[in-house]
């Protein structure tokens, strides 16, 4: 992929479009921050296992939401990452169609896809460097 220091918010929403036919929801947000999180892709791949398909089950959090709250977590100083999830959670639900959780966004019970994963995965990077920035 190269530096993504100098991509811009498209490019890392599509980079983690693009990863999400190869891992969950959560693993393509995490990757697509790699460059600054100071992690390899390994470490982030392990990290985000677990929560994909709404930790597992279609009931949980979304991954994607999942993954950005991590990003936020691990570039947050000291005291804001609360602060930042505040933000994150509700822009990714207003991107998303009004949805947090799995099964609602895929509309699993009302036959009303309310956000694809694709588009989960770009919503979440894009609530993420609304509420970080891209630097």
């Amino acid at each position: 992929m190269g530096d993504m220091m100098e991509k811009s918010l498209a490019e890392r929403m599509d980079y983690a479009a693009r990863r999400k036919s190869e891992m969950n929801c959560c693993q393509a947000v995490l990757v697509a921050f790699a460059d600054r999180l100071g992690k390899s892709e390994e470490e982030l791949l392990r990290l985000g296992s677990g929560f994909g398909s709404g930790m597992g089950t279609m009931e949980g959090t979304c991954g994607a939401l999942v993954g950005a709250i991590m990003v936020s977590s691990l570039l947050s100083p000291d005291g804001e990452a609360m602060k930042n999830s505040r933000v994150i959670m509700p822009r990714f639900k207003e991107l998303c169609g009004g949805a947090t959780i799995c099964r609602e966004l895929k509309g699993i019970g009302t036959g009303k896809v309310l956000c694809s994963c694709e588009n989960c995965v770009r919503n979440a990077v894009r609530a993420a460097v609304e509420t970080l920035g891209n630097n």
